[in-house]
C-alpha cells in the first residue's frame, strides 16, 4: 500500500496542514520544517496524486475557481471570463463546486494548495481558510465578496447603487408597493441589493415594509414558489424588485398562472442582465453587469498578484424593458471600454 499524506505527517512529526505547506513550497512553515518533511515523504516514496509532477518545479500551473454551485446562466459566463485569461497565460483551470462543505473538492484544494491561486465567488469557504492560505505564492481573488487580507484582492459590483437605481425607476412609474424578493439572507450581494431597496423607498418617502415577506433563494422555482405564497396570502403588491433574474423569472411565471398581468398589475425589475432576460415576454427590466468582464478581471489579478490587496468595482446600468410598464430601454453599457480605463484584461503570465 502506497503511503498517503497522514504518514508522512507522523514520520516528520507535524501536522497533515504543514505537510501540504512543504509540499507546496508555502512560506508559512520554516525552512527546516520544509526539509523535514520533505525528507519523510522522499523515505516513503510519497507521492501524492496531482501534486507530484511539482516537487521539483513547485508550480501547478493551474488556477482553482471555486463556486457555490456551477449550474445557471449567471455562472456560465463568469467562468468563460476566467478561461480565457487562463488559457492565455498558458494555464490550465480547475473549476469546483463548494457543495459538501469542507469536504468539498474546493476546500480541499484550498487546503493543500494544489493550484498556483485560486478566485472563489461565494460564502461556503470561510474568511479563516482564505486568510491562512492567501500568500505571494498563492494569491486569492474573491467576488462580490468583502475580505480585507495580504494577498487577497477583491472584485465585486455597484449592488446597493444598482438596487437603488432599480426601485427608483419602478417609484418613477408610480408603484408604491414594493416588496423585495430576495435571495439568501447570508449572501453579500443580496444584503447590499436589500440595502439599496431600501434607500430608494426611504428617499422617496415610501413605505419600507417591515419586514422581507419573499425569499427565492436565488433560483427560478424560489421565485416561483415566493410569489405563489404571495399570491396565496391576498397581498400581492403592484410591484416586484427581486435580488436576481432567475427569481424575477419564477415571479412572472407564477403572477402568468394566476391571470395576474406583469406590467399591467404588477411592475417587475431583476439583477443581473442574463441571456435569456430580454428573451422571455414581458421582457425583463434588469440592471445589468458584465459577469464575464467580472471573471476575466479576478484571473488578471491572480497573475498579477501584490501583497496589498487590489478592489476592483465595476459599474451596474438599468436597463429599461417591458416588465416594468416602460417600453424604451436603454442600450447595454459599453463594458469593454470601462473595463480598460480599470485594468488592462490581456495579462502576462506570473512568475
Amino acid at each position: 500500500m502506497s503511503a498517503t499524506i497522514k504518514d508522512v505527517a507522523k514520520l516528520a512529526g507535524v501536522a497533515v496542514s504543514t505537510v501540504s505547506y512543504a509540499l507546496n513550497n508555502s512560506t508559512k512553515i520554516s525552512e527546516e520544517t520544509k526539509r523535514k518533511v520533505l525528507k519523510a515523504a522522499e523515505e516513503l516514496s510519497f507521492r501524492p496524486s496531482g501534486a507530484a509532477r511539482n516537487l521539483k518545479k513547485r508550480k501547478s500551473e493551474t488556477i482553482g475557481l471555486f463556486l457555490n454551485d456551477l449550474g445557471g446562466p449567471f455562472y456560465s459566463q463568469v467562468i468563460e471570463g476566467v478561461q480565457e485569461v487562463v488559457a492565455a497565460n498558458g494555464y490550465n483551470l480547475i473549476v469546483c463546486s463548494t457543495y459538501g462543505g469542507e469536504n468539498s473538492s474546493a476546500h480541499r484544494f484550498l487546503r493543500e494548495q494544489f493550484v498556483d491561486g485560486a478566485i472563489i465567488m461565494g460564502t461556503a469557504i470561510n474568511d479563516s481558510l482564505i486568510l491562512q492560505n492567501a500568500s505571494a505564492s498563492f494569491p486569492i481573488v474573491v467576488l462580490d465578496r468583502e475580505l480585507r487580507g495580504d494577498y487577497v484582492h477583491n472584485v465585486h459590483i455597484t449592488n446597493e447603487q444598482g438596487a437603488y437605481d432599480a426601485v427608483t425607476h419602478l417609484i418613477k412609474l408610480g408603484r408604491r408597493k414594493i416588496e423585495f424578493l430576495s435571495g439568501p439572507n447570508l449572501a453579500f450581494d443580496n444584503s447590499l441589493r436589500y440595502e439599496g431597496y431600501k434607500r430608494a423607498l426611504m428617499e422617496h418617502d415610501v413605505p419600507v415594509p417591515g419586514k422581507i415577506s419573499m425569499y427565492g433563494r436565488y433560483v427560478e422555482a424560489g421565485g416561483y414558489q415566493a410569489m405563489k405564497l404571495m399570491i396565496a396570502s391576498n397581498q400581492v403588491p403592484d410591484a416586484i424588485f427581486a435580488a436576481n433574474d432567475e427569481m424575477a423569472i419564477g415571479a412572472i411565471r407564477a403572477l402568468h398562472e394566476s391571470g395576474i398581468r406583469v406590467p399591467e398589475d404588477v411592475a417587475i425589475v431583476g439583477f443581473d442582465n442574463i441571456n435569456i432576460s430580454p428573451i422571455i415576454r414581458p421582457a425583463l427590466t434588469t440592471i445589468s453587469h458584465s459577469k464575464y468582464e467580472m471573471g476575466a478581471i479576478a484571473t488578471q489579478l491572480v497573475f498579477n498578484a501584490r501583497k496589498h490587496e487590489n478592489e476592483i468595482v465595476l459599474p451596474t446600468q438599468l436597463i429599461v424593458r417591458q416588465s416594468c410598464g416602460f417600453k424604451d430601454g436603454k442600450q447595454e453599457p459599453d463594458y469593454d471600454s470601462i473595463v480598460a480605463s480599470i485594468l488592462h484584461v490581456g495579462g502576462r503570465k506570473r512568475t
